[in-house]
Formats: structure tokens, sequence, C-alpha cells
């Protein structure tokens, strides 16, 4: 009909006025496609992502696709749009929210797992196997394995964080992980006392053992192994001596 302009050529006219700096123009190409970056971010939220941050990621990529595109091509602004706009996203995840430097191709691949993940676990009704991860991203299991181990690194948690109870008494993320290890005093001491015993026969180790570790009287030990009080007070004696000699340094007299 005559006079009548077709949306496609309404179109292409506001990009042409935004290309020579109208800024209404601008402003109402951004709100007609502002559905299509809208959806873009959808597609690309993760959790504990702000939607509210990726829409503005996605925004941006619209705005700069506007001013980049040239109505005079014969194509569509929508197949220009998206893959500016889809970069923009991958640039934002890339550049602002990993808290541990990943592959961008692994931080990719990370997204599209756990889109993937979502879709499959409403679909089935339970947990995806990595198989079945696998087959739907067209990557192999290790593959997949990577880029959910990939995942942890997406944002880091403070130890402080809490993980459970309230007020003072609210265990954190520290309280889980670790914990003040007071073996190791004694473990360098084993370590070392294992070495002294060395310097003494294989008949005083057990002496030795029966004295100190099970706490036996030298009568006890004595009729344990078969020899007289006098006897084991000797052995034990000569032990102490070779361990103190081994040692380097004058102990006190332990029996």
């Amino acid at each position: 009909m005559p006079g009548v302009r077709t949306r496609t050529g309404s179109e292409r006219e506001l990009f042409r006025r935004a290309l020579d700096g109208d800024t209404r123009a601008r402003e109402e190409l951004t709100t007609r496609f502002m559905p299509l970056a809208r959806s873009l971010a959808l597609r690309y939220q993760r959790s504990g992502e702000p939607l509210d941050d990726l829409l503005q990621v996605a925004s941006l990529g619209l705005v700069k696709a506007i001013d980049r595109f040239d109505p005079a091509r014969e194509i569509a602004f929508s197949s220009y749009a998206v893959p500016t706009i889809l970069g923009e996203i991958k640039r934002y995840f890339r550049d602002r929210t990993w808290a541990v430097r990943v592959p961008r191709g692994l931080q990719e691949l990370s997204m599209r797992v756990d889109r993937v993940v979502g879709g499959l676990s409403e679909e089935l009704r339970r947990s995806p196997s990595v198989k079945e991860i696998a087959t739907t991203v067209s990557a192999s299991e290790e593959e997949v394995l990577e880029a959910l181990r990939a995942g942890g690194a997406y944002r880091a948690v403070s130890f402080e964080a809490p993980t459970g109870g309230t007020g003072e008494d609210a265990a954190t993320l520290a309280d889980s992980v670790g914990v003040d290890e007071h073996g190791f005093d004694r473990a360098e001491e084993r370590a070392t006392l294992a070495a002294l015993l060395e310097a003494v026969s294989a008949r005083e180790r057990e002496v030795l053992r029966m004295r100190f570790e099970d706490d036996m009287t030298q009568a006890e030990i004595g009729a344990a192994i078969g020899v007289s009080q006098m006897q084991i007070s000797r052995i034990i004696r000569q032990a102490l001596q070779r361990l103190r000699d081994a040692s380097g340094e004058r102990q006190p007299q332990l029996a």
C-alpha cells in the first residue's frame, strides 16, 4: 500500500538515524530489541549470578551492536546482534566472575554443563549421570568431569562464611576444612626416638617397650622374659646410656 512503511523499512531508517547521532532513534532501537538481550541473559544465567548484572551486560552488548550495525547490509539485525551480545556476556564471565583463572574453553563448557544439568534434572526428575551430560553437550566424560571441577573455581567463599547455627555459636567454613593439630610435636619426637632406637639391640628395645610403653615393673618384665629383676635393671641402664650417647646430650635417667 502506498505510503505505508514495512517494519523492516522502519527499523532500517531508525538505524540510519542512529548512525547519524539521533539519540531518540538509538533509544527506540534499544527498547525494541531489549527482549532479545534479555532472552540471551536468561540463557546464561547460572546459580548465584544476579540476573540484573547479566541484563546490564547483555544491554551493553545490544547497544554496541546497534552502534556498529550497518543498515545498508542485507542482513537481519538480530543475526548481527546475537554474537555481539553473547561475546559481551562471555567476556563478563571470563574477566569478572571467576575467582580462579580458568581457560576460556573450559569456562564456556562449565557454563554449558551448568545449564544442561538443570534442564536434565528437571526432565529426568533426578540428577543426571556424567555420561548423560556428556552426550547432551557433545563432550567426553573426562571433559565434563573437568568442567564440573572447574565450576568450583567460579566464586571464592570466605573461610568466615557461616555454614550453620546462629549467633556466636555459628559454624564457619573454616571449622569444616581444618583444625588445630597438636600431634605434630609428638610425631617429631617419635621420629627422633625411632632413629635413636637403632642404637640398641632388639632385646633392649623390647625391654624398654615393656617398661615405658606397657608400664610394667622390672619384676614383671623379668618374669616375662625369664631373667632376674637385677638383670632387667642393668639392661635398662645400658640401653638408656646408649640412647643418651646416640642423641649427643645428657638426659635425666628414666628408670
